[in-house]
């Protein structure tokens, strides 16, 4: 691998995370390699990178796309993920130290600061993401379950989590940020019956806000940042 090629995977996968790429649209090696200021190579190579990443999705004829998971696969990504973290928060609860429950009280405040940026400006949403993944990870790494940690790590997609955080409006956010705080207070009180109902409610409100209420509907989601690139054929590819 090339300095290029790692370049051009950061950047691939960051733009792909903060929806500037959009799922479902078609990323050419051309319209790529000018706009990162390389060559055709390392872009191609970025590419099997983030298709090994599962980000994208490479076609023999049309080249590579961003993955666009099914609504009924999200759905069950859910709905799998929510008994499993579930019981993590359980243990979580059990096994948490004073200094345990110090950390994910920082993570927690980090969260809603970058939920709710001093001033009223928009999320943060690259740092909500950021954070959250800490919290859901430490808690994850206090239930000291090797089982539970394989099971929900094919679970937990990054691709996922930010289409999740975009999808959020004012209020869902709220409660993202508010059941965070009161997974922290139930793991200091060390009571797993309440850790790991606020648990399941907080993905399946994060699941509401997705999908709609009962998961069976994509929800809109609105993509910030720049326009992505035109679409470009690169050669060989075919429209």
């Amino acid at each position: 691998m090339t300095m290029s090629s790692d370049r051009a995977f950061e950047a691939l996968r960051a733009d792909i995370l903060r929806g500037r790429h959009r799922p479902g649209l078609r990323l050419g090696e051309v319209g790529l390699a000018r706009e990162l200021g390389m060559s055709r190579t390392p872009v191609r190579e970025a590419l099997r990178r983030l298709a090994a990443a599962g980000l994208v999705e490479l076609n023999a004829n049309r080249g590579a796309r961003v993955v666009e998971p099914a609504a009924d696969d999200l759905n069950t990504v859910f709905v799998l993920r929510a008994p499993a973290e579930g019981l993590a928060a359980r243990a979580a609860a059990l096994s948490a130290t004073d200094e345990d429950g110090e950390e994910l009280q920082r993570l927690a405040l980090a969260v809603a600061a970058a939920a709710r940026p001093a001033g009223g400006g928009p999320p943060d949403l690259d740092a909500v993401y950021l954070h959250n993944r800490e919290f859901h990870d430490l808690m994850l790494s206090l239930a000291r379950s090797a089982s539970l940690a394989q099971v929900i790590a094919g679970l937990v997609h990054s691709t996922v989590l930010m289409r999740t955080y975009r999808a959020f409006d004012e209020d869902a956010m709220h409660r993202s940020v508010a059941h965070h705080l009161e997974l922290v207070a139930a793991v200091r009180a060390h009571d797993p019956d309440w850790a790991e109902s606020v648990m399941r409610s907080h993905l399946f409100s994060a699941r509401a806000a997705l999908l709609g209420g009962r998961g069976d509907a994509p929800h809109a989601i609105t993509h910030t940042g720049p326009p992505a690139p035109a679409e470009d054929l690169t050669e060989g590819e075919t429209a």
